[in-house]
């Protein structure tokens, strides 16, 4: 891909037109163009690595805003619901930060009981379709790298579901500066993650970018609150309750994937399939943990969220993966806008913004 290539970044009338789409069509459109046709067959091409920079972060910030893309991607990311991103030349968007990803679907469960509403209520199951991914331009094992798990439920267990659905998103990640865990099985990712901005290095200018421009947008530039899904097939006359915090970790019967600079997308396709077979094999497992208990700490460059008493509440189950080209570049996931009261709609921080952006 052009490195100058960005595609349909900012709000558009697709966007608004969002009324919900169909499982099978997003399952089918992330499967649709792997950039190998099989993983980890003989002689297949290495994985592209596409670059975060600050010149991408930059670019159009001397229009005044009028053409800053950074902005304009910003807002479209909290404003928009849309699931696919085609554009109008059919090549989707180039993501301007966490680039290179791997998609995966399968199902969130809800086993324990919850005094939450929607879909952290005990017993409930949707399909699920995530993206895991990291926000710098290193993948490998053995450096400083900040992984990510991104996720949007659809409301039925029907893959076949004909009827177009409206999804909620999640948005976790590690310490948005970056972290040192070498396995994905160590990696705890959150809805409301550390910042400890010196660990970035060269990549410092970037994150205070991403910080002042997401802050300006949305007022909070780390946490990502979780009411869409405590709203997921909600009576509209029920007080939505939603957990403050979210976080997902790898289940312990999960094995480790050897070897030295793994690429962080080969070690999660390992734990589903084995090399040059393109028949999944085994899943990929993450607890959710909530709890309604924590405090920060520390200005936004070294944020520290200190959470206790968390609680195992049900898990998410994944059986396919793919790394693909519409994974990185067409499949969208939307980030809920702030409430000053995560259960109070009225308090959100973007109402009725779509057509000043």
């Amino acid at each position: 891909m052009n490195a100058e290539y960005f595609g349909t970044e900012s709000f558009t009338e697709s966007d608004g037109a969002y009324a919900g789409s169909r499982f099978a069509e997003v399952r089918d459109a992330v499967f649709a163009d792997p950039y190998a046709p099989v993983w980890g067959a003989e002689g297949g091409a290495p994985l592209p690595i596409y670059q975060v920079t600050l010149a991408g972060v930059l670019r159009g910030i001397l229009s005044f805003g009028k053409r800053y893309i950074f902005r304009q991607a910003t807002a479209r990311a909290v404003d928009s619901h849309a699931d696919l991103r085609w554009g109008v030349d059919r090549k989707g968007f180039r993501r301007l930060l966490h680039p290179n990803g791997v998609c995966l679907t399968g199902r969130w469960r809800i086993t324990e009981p919850t005094t939450y509403s929607g879909y952290f209520r005990q017993h409930s199951a949707a399909l699920l379709v995530g993206r895991y991914s990291t926000c710098c331009t290193e993948t490998r094992r053995g450096f400083t790298r900040s992984l990510a798990l991104v996720g949007k439920l659809y409301p039925t267990t029907d893959p076949q579901h004909v009827e177009p659905l409206r999804t909620a998103s999640f948005i976790t990640q590690q310490d948005i500066a970056g972290e040192n865990t070498d396995y994905i099985n160590d990696a705890e990712v959150r809805n409301a993650p550390d910042v400890h901005a010196w660990r970035r290095g060269r990549g410092v200018p970037i994150l205070l970018v991403t910080g002042l421009v997401f802050q300006n947008v949305d007022r909070q530039p780390s946490q990502r609150q979780l009411y869409q899904i405590a709203e997921l097939g909600k009576a509209s006359d029920e007080p939505t309750r939603t957990p403050r915090y979210m976080r997902l970790r790898v289940a312990a019967t999960q094995p480790r994937i050897a070897g030295d600079l793994v690429d962080f997308r080969d070690e999660v396709m390992a734990q589903i399939y084995d090399r040059g077979n393109p028949e999944p094999l085994r899943t990929l497992i993450f607890d959710i943990e909530v709890s309604d208990e924590g405090s920060t700490h520390g200005p936004n460059v070294a944020l520290h969220v200190e959470i206790v008493n968390w609680r195992r509440i049900g898990q998410l189950i994944f059986d396919r993966a793919v790394i693909s080209y519409n994974g990185d570049f067409v499949l969208h996931f939307n980030h809920p806008t702030w409430r000053g009261d995560r259960n109070d709609p009225a308090t959100a921080t973007r109402i009725n913004q779509r057509k000043t952006v």
